[in-house]
Order: C-alpha cells, then structure tokens, then sequence
C-alpha cells in the first residue's frame, strides 16, 4: 500500500470514494451518518488538498482509503481536559477519514492510522486526537484497537442531522 499527499488529480476521484462509501453505509448502517451531498463532498477533498494536509491509501492503483491531518480542532475540543497538554500545533486531528467499500475489512483503516502515527512522530507532534459519533461502533473499534484512548463524550452541534453527542479520541505520542 503507498501512502502519498493528494493532489488535484485526486479531487473527482476522492468525491467518488465518498459517495461510493455513503451509497455502501445507506445500503447498510450508516454508522457515521454521513450524508451525501453534506458531508464528505467533493470540496472538502479539495479543502484538503489545497491545504497540503489530505493524504490517500493506494492499492494497486486504486484509492483504498483517505484522511486529513491538520491542527484545527473543532471547538468543543477546547473545552476538554486531554490526556496530554499540548498545543494545537503540536498535535494532529484526525478529519474525513474514510475507506472505499471494496477495501473495507482488508486492514486499511488500520494502516492509514499507523500512516498518521508516523507523520506525527516525524513532525515530532505530541498526539493524535480525533471525533466520532458514538454509535459509529466499527470506528470506535478501531480507534481502541489502535490503542487511541477515550477522553470525553461532547456535543459538536451536529443534532440537526440526528448526530448527537460524540466521542472524543487521544493518542498520546510523546509526554514532556
């Protein structure tokens, strides 16, 4: 599996993986809640790319999967006790972490998480935090698997799509 930065080139591509996997979760549960045409978009892949902070999981020339990796919390992140007391800029949130249907139970959610282990510990971060709606229980299992640990359970604004409270992850990577 390659690891790489998105580039334009990826924008129509990604926008399919995102509504390949809604079409998938709809036909399914849809444990994110994700809803096409909301949220992922095309323009959040493009957000992502512009930022220089989208990556993809390739397979065979295919995109398995994709994530985010910036510094920009969501709000309700500022008002948690973490386990580690870091600044924004010395941690990652994960974003729009998603895995195309024909990838899913082949191991790539947990690679492009030990993907983004590895570029934090090589931008020398402090830790990986990232959301989850909390009964999205596939994510969360992996989140555990991966040895993320839960912080706090919080409301992110989001009730208006039936996306209540969520819970909030940690990795810690390194301690002062």
């Amino acid at each position: 599996m390659i690891f790489r930065k998105g580039t334009i080139a990826d924008v129509t591509p990604l926008a399919k993986l995102y509504d390949d996997l809604i079409d998938h979760l709809q036909s399914t549960t849809n444990y994110p809640g994700w809803i096409k045409g909301i949220y992922p978009t095309q323009e959040d892949a493009a957000a992502g790319i512009s930022d220089g902070t989208l990556y993809v999981a390739e397979e065979n020339g295919q995109l398995a999967g994709t994530i985010i990796l910036n510094h920009k919390p969501e709000s309700p992140y500022h008002r948690i006790k973490w386990n580690i007391d870091a600044a924004d800029e010395q941690i990652f949130i994960v974003h729009t972490f998603a895995v195309h249907p024909n990838f899913l139970k082949a191991g790539v959610g947990t690679k492009l998480l030990g993907f983004a282990e590895k570029q934090a510990v090589q931008e020398g971060l402090r830790a990986i935090r990232l959301d989850v709606f909390e009964k999205n229980f596939p994510a969360i299992h992996l989140y555990e698997k991966c040895d993320f640990q839960y912080v706090s359970t919080v409301d992110m604004g989001l009730g208006c799509y039936g996306l209540d409270l969520f819970k909030l992850y940690e990795k810690v990577l390194s301690r002062p």
